[in-house]
């Protein structure tokens, strides 16, 4: 078995974080990079990342998260956040981010750029959103694989009130809506979930292979 599936098969959901033990900075500078390197559609990053690691913050926003305690006893609450919504700025700088990381000339990146901004003026703010949204997930996924990787434990989370964390979180005034959690830390040693076999359907009703 390849290391990497080894922690997979270690990483579970976990219920209870030990609050007494923290990161060091270097894992959570980890996860801010792998965040940032995520993939996401055209590379357009319509997502931002909160990291909460102020300890009345993160209790204060438990009551909004149908009182899971993970996010209090977590080291850092991550927020994954969207994008209200996607201007034709966002394009624009995206494009110029391109030419001045590659030296790519204007004439190439010009129509890819028009075609794009094209692409966003046609969707409703709501089609916007999911388009995010969707990307969200993707860096959900990242953010747990490495997490594994780093034997950092971990907790996805839908479960929580969009609004309230907006109004604690002043994501409004950013142009942001928060869309997932992840708390992140270190288990506790009395979390019983950390024991328990993974449930999993066997490889052959879950893989379809076409040779």
């Amino acid at each position: 078995m390849s290391d990497i599936i080894e922690q997979l098969e270690w990483r579970y959901a976990t219920k209870k974080f030990d609050r007494n033990k923290k990161l060091p900075q270097d894992k959570i500078d980890t996860l801010k990079q792998a965040f940032n390197l995520t993939a996401t559609s055209f590379g357009l990053q319509t997502l931002s990342l909160i990291v909460v690691s102020n300890e009345d913050l993160k209790s204060a926003l438990v009551p909004y998260s149908y009182n899971q305690k993970q996010v209090a006893d977590a080291s850092q609450l991550l927020v994954i956040c969207i994008q209200d919504n996607i201007s034709d700025l966002d394009v624009v700088d995206y494009y110029n981010n391109i030419k001045t990381t590659r030296n790519t000339p204007d004439e190439i990146l010009k129509p890819y750029r028009n075609d794009l901004i094209k692409m966003i003026q046609k969707m409703t703010i709501e089609e916007q959103q999911q388009w995010s949204l969707n990307q969200a997930y993707i860096a959900l996924g990242n953010l747990m694989t490495v997490c594994a990787i780093e034997e950092i434990d971990s907790c996805p989370m839908e479960g929580f009130i969009p609004e309230k964390y907006d109004d604690i979180l002043n994501l409004k005034e950013k142009g942001l809506k928060s869309v997932l959690l992840l708390p992140v830390g270190y288990r506790a040693e009395d979390d019983m979930f950390a024991d328990f076999k993974k449930v999993r359907k066997p490889l052959d009703e879950t893989i379809i292979e076409l040779n």
